[in-house]
């Protein structure tokens, strides 16, 4: 099941609507972009300008991707649902090749899910939440300095183990959207200090290290940055412990009373900006993300969500997330919805 917390509560409050530096991208008058000024930090709100033909910005993204641009999905039912992965499916033309799963630190490692996912040729990207479902952000026995000071090593060394015998590929999206305050892992709730995220996280990837795990591909994963979220710098593992790096992000509309329309480059192009300062030469993936149809073209959105990425070099995947949640994310939505998707999907570029 997905998270119970509103992890997109406030992921749009980012009122970015600033294009930085991403990659040397032409976009045809179907896909054209408003072109606006980069800010230094994180963009406030800037005036809409009428699309242009073609775009070029500059870049110092890596040449890393595969192609193509690789399509997941997280339905209600996780990764064992397979009617919804085969609606999915139906809709898009596609079969996800990445399924997204949520568990918190109550639970076991989820052996049919992950069976599930492997049998359906694709890797299942495992969100591990450290706290209970539902008790809110302050959990004291599940802060970052309790994790980091060993109180929870024996559940942590069995999901190891478990997941070192398992043996396939896992994505293993640890903590996700730190940079917020809705989670209790977020430093400056739950009694975290500065530097607290980075020395639980190391912990936890160590422990998985002396298990043999080298199956577990670490996902860092923060919310699209937005005005007063913390800074990434200090958030940030390593190198070393981290193998890729994720973003979320998803267009409110105006869904919400301080939510405006944002098209993907408003909504992603801060964040990618930073993945590439903060973590130089690793992988991204968009492992949330997906529209309200308040406030404009949620069909166009969709369209231009893949192109957009898929013009990204270093942009390895992206993740719908498939809920009628705090509003309808669903690709079908509305019709017209499924079928832009599934159109771009069909024809995205790989440059």
């Amino acid at each position: 099941m997905p998270a119970p917390a509103p992890s997109r509560l406030l992921c749009s409050l980012t009122t970015a609507a600033a294009a930085v530096a991403l990659g040397l991208v032409v976009v045809p008058a179907a896909h054209a972009a408003p072109l606006v000024q980069a800010p230094a930090g994180p963009p406030m709100l800037a005036a809409a300008k009428k699309p242009v033909r073609s775009v070029t910005v500059a870049t110092t993204a890596p040449q890393v991707r595969t192609c193509p641009l690789r399509f997941g999905v997280g339905t209600a039912g996780g990764p064992a649902a397979a009617d919804e992965l085969a609606e999915v499916a139906s809709l898009t033309g596609e079969k996800p090749s990445i399924v997204l799963s949520y568990k918190d630190f109550a639970q076991p490692v989820p052996y049919w899910e992950l069976e599930q996912t492997r049998a359906a040729g694709a890797v299942t990207l495992l969100t591990w939440e450290p706290w209970i479902w539902g008790g809110g952000t302050e959990q004291p026995a599940h802060s970052l300095d309790a994790i980091a000071s060993g109180a929870h090593d024996a559940h942590i060394t069995d999901w190891a183990t478990r997941l070192a015998d398992w043996g396939s590929p896992v994505m293993l999206r640890f903590g996700h959207e730190m940079n917020g305050n809705w989670y209790p892992w977020a430093e400056g709730v739950n009694g975290n200090a500065a530097g607290d995220y980075v020395a639980a996280w190391r912990h936890v990837h160590d422990i998985f290290t002396a298990a043999g795990a080298d199956n577990v591909q670490w996902v860092w994963n923060p919310n699209v940055p937005y005005y007063g979220s913390t800074p990434l710098d200090g958030l940030y593992p390593g190198a070393d412990y981290v193998d890729v790096v994720g973003l979320d992000g998803y267009n409110w509309g105006t869904s919400q009373s301080w939510s405006t329309w944002q098209q993907p480059w408003d909504l992603f192009a801060y964040g990618l900006s930073e993945m590439r300062r903060v973590a130089p030469g690793k992988e991204i993936v968009v492992a949330e993300t997906a529209s309200a149809e308040s406030g404009g073209s949620k069909a166009e959105w969709n369209a231009h969500l893949v192109y957009y990425l898929a013009q990204q070099p270093d942009v390895t995947g992206l993740v719908w997330f498939h809920l009628d949640k705090e509003v309808d994310w669903r690709i079908n939505s509305s019709t017209s919805s499924a079928q832009a998707l599934a159109a771009e999907l069909a024809k995205r570029p790989c440059p």
